[in-house]
């Protein structure tokens, strides 16, 4: 007895847009994972200019980190709900007006926040 033909499924990868689909998911980790660790860098000149205390400083790398893994699980269910694409484009989009928001914070809070809300737009993305 022969073994009956495997039907033949393309992979998505195969396309052009499966691979340009891929590389902007892969961009979108890339990014997630670079804001986490890329603002010990600016660290200094943060407390410099925005008057932060070492204890108040530490919530510039917390807010974003544990809103992200809070909201992480979240951000998967509106994905289920709302479509994965709606779910990325708001995240992104989401991310991307904290991170202005942050970059122009005329004070500590204003830039707390606004990392708060980058985890929140990271965890949709």
């Amino acid at each position: 007895m022969t073994a009956p033909p495997l039907a033949s499924s393309s992979s998505a990868l195969a396309t052009r847009r499966g691979k340009l689909v891929l590389a902007l998911l892969c961009a979108v980790g890339f990014l997630d994972f670079l804001d986490a660790s890329i603002v010990n860098i600016a660290l200094p000149s943060i407390a410099r200019d925005l008057h932060f205390s070492v204890q108040n400083l530490q919530w510039v790398l917390s807010g974003y980190v544990v809103t992200y893994g809070g909201f992480l699980m979240l951000g998967g269910r509106f994905a289920d709900l709302l479509g994965r694409r709606r779910t990325l484009v708001a995240g992104t989009v989401l991310f991307g007006l904290a991170s202005l928001t942050g970059g122009l914070a005329p004070n500590a809070g204003t830039l707390v926040g606004a990392r708060l809300v980058q985890g929140l737009g990271a965890a949709l993305m």
